[in-house]
């Protein structure tokens, strides 16, 4: 086998056409069976007398006494693989099982002041309905339909979740909206067994779980897609695209509507129909994006998937034959992988900035821990350490419900450990240590709450400093330049400056120019018996437009011998006037406080 064919691109699509209907029963059948396990706790006898007082999904005619559209909450996805041993209790369970039986029952949403058919279930399309018929149509075909209203936001939630269980076969995973993901498979489907292996393990895992799904494999993802709609189960070899979709309807490509029914107009029925004409006639009619998506749909080149997430640049991951739960064993592993991440990236000469442990549970949930780093780390040991202290941040524990059955490590980005002479130089163990401090510190309580501050060119106090993560600055605060204190002087600038001015109240002070006597601060007096100032600090007319006030800075003591840093906002007379002109009183602020 030529190394072509090996690295060939594999795409696997899938397709929900149903997400939205199967997410209501999904979400309807767990309710109830969440009310029976409570019941039968509290009525050891067994009789489930509660479901009799369940609320029954809406039927009946529009207009009727209590006919209005359901609309049940969003749910946690919950997909299970299967396992040894009889897998998922509830693998076998309809998700419509005590609901509305072989009732039609269909999601309704607005378009165009038109109630229209969104989403139908199975029972639904035997009836004789359609997705886009109006709903008073659909009400007369089947008077006993059940009706919910539909929740775009609760759909592609749903869509995410299972985009991110698919992260456990590539972590290249795209979303096609609005119910399709892509997954790129290449070199990676040898690990479940084989192409056609893979694609019943999703798509098996997916219809337990009560979802509708049409999936196919091609080497390009416009063919693979076109394949799911008309298609389902289909594994195209690589150069093979266009013997397999040229029988499709012209529909299967996903074009606007104004093209499809312009091509059957012109007698182009199916996609073989219109790759027999020249691609500059095609082009001529229907556009070149036309063009373009025909030629991908025929396995002749292809545009990129765009993933959900960016791809590290090193994965490590270990996967269980049966779930794991205790704590022991999850610190064990995440540590085991700590040490084979170290040693491929100690290959390349790199160290990781930030990490990234993802935990797949048996029933389709994911958490992913996150941790970042100041400088490149390549000790496994500090690896354990920065998740540790994650860990016991968490405001909610990391919970493996029946257990995980993979978990993954990886280094989302990663840069070159440059050598330091560390024998001698103690400088680079200190800036060693303080990194370190700052990303357990970070880990703990996160990254944006550990700051540095950097000096800028400005003269108004509350922008002559810059705040930012000390993780990604810490060198350049080191290295930073700071305004040189006078031997002998107070400091001009308070230790601590307040990010926002507070209002103080001031009775009365000397005018134009004087200080206040006194001060009322946070609701305690202030009697002020020492001062300095005027400095008089004008605001940049150029950025403000004539807006912001001229301010007169003071540092005053009180007889308590705190130190405050004040300012009147505004020059009398001058600047502060009402709309007839009279002066009117200033307003002072204290801006920091002295140590």
């Amino acid at each position: 086998m030529s190394a072509n064919s090996v690295n060939r691109r594999r795409i696997l699509s899938l397709w929900l056409p149903r997400l939205p209907i199967d997410r209501i029963k999904r979400k309807l059948a767990q309710d109830i069976a969440s009310q029976v396990e409570t019941h039968e706790v509290d009525e050891p006898s067994g009789e489930v007398s509660a479901l009799a007082g369940l609320s029954p999904p809406l039927r009946g005619r529009v207009g009727e006494r209590g006919s209005h559209t359901h609309r049940p909450s969003g749910l946690p996805l919950s997909l299970a693989l299967p396992r040894k041993g009889g897998g998922n209790p509830t693998a076998n369970a309809s998700p419509t099982n005590g609901l509305s039986g072989d009732l039609p029952s269909v999601v309704v949403a607005k378009d165009h002041n038109a109630i229209l058919l969104h989403a139908i279930d199975e029972a639904a399309v035997r009836a004789g309905l359609s997705i886009g018929l109006p709903l008073a149509n659909a009400r007369a075909i089947c008077p006993e339909l059940t009706v919910y209203d539909a929740d775009p936001a609760a759909d592609l939630k749903t869509l995410n979740d299972i985009a991110d269980w698919c992260d456990r076969f590539t972590p290249l995973v795209a979303l096609d909206p609005p119910y399709g993901l892509f997954l790129d498979i290449t070199g990676c489907a040898h690990l479940f067994g084989g192409e056609r292996a893979l694609l019943q393990i999703v798509t098996n895992a997916l219809s337990r779980r009560g979802f509708a799904v049409s999936a196919a494999i091609a080497g390009t993802s416009i063919a693979a897609r076109t394949l799911t709609r008309y298609a389902s189960g289909q594994i195209i070899a690589d150069g093979a695209e266009a013997e397999a979709v040229g029988p499709l309807p012209v529909s299967a490509l996903g074009a606007d509507a104004a093209v499809t029914t312009g091509l059957r107009r012109a007698g182009l029925k199916t996609i073989g129909d219109v790759a027999s004409r020249a691609p500059h006639e095609i082009s001529a009619r229907f556009g070149a994006d036309f063009t373009t998506l025909l030629g991908h749909a025929l396995g002749r080149g292809d545009a990129p998937i765009s993933p959900r997430k960016p791809l590290p640049d090193y994965i490590v991951e270990k996967r269980f034959p049966e779930p794991i739960a205790t704590d022991t064993v999850i610190a064990l592993t995440l540590s085991s992988l700590a040490k084979t991440l170290v040693a491929a990236m100690e290959k390349q000469g790199k160290g990781a900035r930030q990490l990234e442990a993802s935990f797949f549970r048996t029933d389709g949930k994911v958490a992913a821990i996150m941790v970042e780093t100041g400088r490149p780390v390549t000790r496994p040991e500090m690896i354990d350490r920065l998740f540790r202290e994650r860990f016991d941040a968490l405001n909610d524990p990391l919970d493996p419900g029946f257990g995980f059955d993979l978990i993954r490590l990886a280094a989302g980005r990663t840069e070159i450990v440059v050598q330091q002479q560390r024998d001698l130089d103690t400088t680079v163990h200190d800036n060693d240590e303080i990194s370190a401090l700052i990303d357990r510190i970070a880990a703990r309580i996160g990254g944006k709450r550990v700051v540095v501050h950097l000096p800028l060119e400005s003269h108004i106090p509350e922008r002559s400093a810059l705040a930012l993560p000390a993780q990604h600055h810490l060198a350049a605060a080191s290295a930073a330049a700071w305004p040189e204190r006078v031997i002998g002087e107070p400091p001009l600038r308070p230790l601590r400056l307040f990010e926002r001015p507070e209002p103080i109240k001031v009775p009365f002070a000397s005018v134009p120019d004087g200080p206040p006597h006194q001060f009322t601060w946070r609701r305690a007096l202030h009697a002020v018996v020492r001062v300095e100032g005027p400095e008089r600090i004008a605001m940049e007319w150029w950025k403000q437009d004539g807006a912001a006030l001229t301010r007169d800075y003071f540092r005053v003591e009180d007889a308590e011998g705190q130190r405050f840093w004040i300012f009147r906002d505004g020059l009398y007379e001058s600047e502060l006037r009402d709309e007839q002109g009279k002066p009117v009183p200033a307003n002072w602020y204290v801006h920091g406080l002295f140590a």
